[in-house]
C-alpha cells in the first residue's frame, strides 16, 4: 500500500467543516433558506444540474451566487423537501482546496393534500470546496442523477 503524499491528507477538522458545509447546504434547501443557502457559495461558484425528466445529465449552468439563490427559490413551488445525505468522500487539492463525492437521497413533494407524489432523487453531488475566511465554502457543484422514484405520500405535516 502507498503512503498518501501531503497533498491527499485532509485534517480532521477540514472534514468535520466539509462535512458540516454539505449538511447545512441540505438543511437550508429544506427549510427554503435560500438567501442563508447562498452563503455557503462562492461569490463565483458554478452549479451543474440536470434538466429531469427530459435530461438526467447535468445540462444546465448556473454561474454566481446570486443566480444559485434564484435557482433554489424555485423550490418554493414544492409542498417540502428531504435531502439524505447518505456518504461523503473528501479529498484534499492544491492549499484551500478540495473536492467532495457527496451521495444523497433528494425527496421532492408536490400535489394537493389527496395526492401527494414524493419524486425521490438519488444522486451524488460531484463538489469542489475553497477555504475563504477560515471557512469553506462550494466553488462548483455538479449534481449526476442516478434515478428518480415516484411514490404515493399518505401525510404531510405542515411548513
Amino acid at each position: 500500500m502507498t503512503e498518501p503524499s501531503p497533498a491527499d491528507h485532509i485534517t480532521l477538522a477540514d472534514r468535520i467543516a466539509l462535512g458540516d458545509l454539505v449538511h447545512r447546504y441540505a438543511a437550508l434547501v429544506d427549510d427554503g433558506d435560500f438567501t442563508a443557502l447562498g452563503a455557503l457559495f462562492t461569490a463565483d461558484a458554478v452549479l451543474r444540474q440536470p434538466r429531469p425528466p427530459k435530461e438526467t445529465a447535468p445540462v444546465d449552468v448556473v454561474g454566481g451566487r446570486e443566480a444559485i439563490v434564484r435557482n433554489f427559490a424555485r423550490l418554493d413551488g414544492l409542498r417540502a423537501t428531504q435531502h439524505a445525505m447518505v456518504g461523503t468522500v473528501f479529498t484534499a487539492g492544491p492549499p484551500g482546496q478540495a473536492w467532495g463525492r457527496v451521495a444523497c437521497i433528494a425527496h421532492h413533494v408536490s400535489g394537493p393534500d389527496e395526492r401527494l407524489v414524493d419524486h425521490a432523487w438519488h444522486l451524488t453531488y460531484e463538489d469542489s470546496y475553497r477555504r475563504a475566511d477560515d471557512a469553506w465554502l462550494i466553488a462548483g457543484r455538479t449534481l449526476r442523477l442516478g434515478w428518480i422514484e415516484k411514490r404515493t405520500v399518505g401525510v404531510l405535516r405542515p411548513r
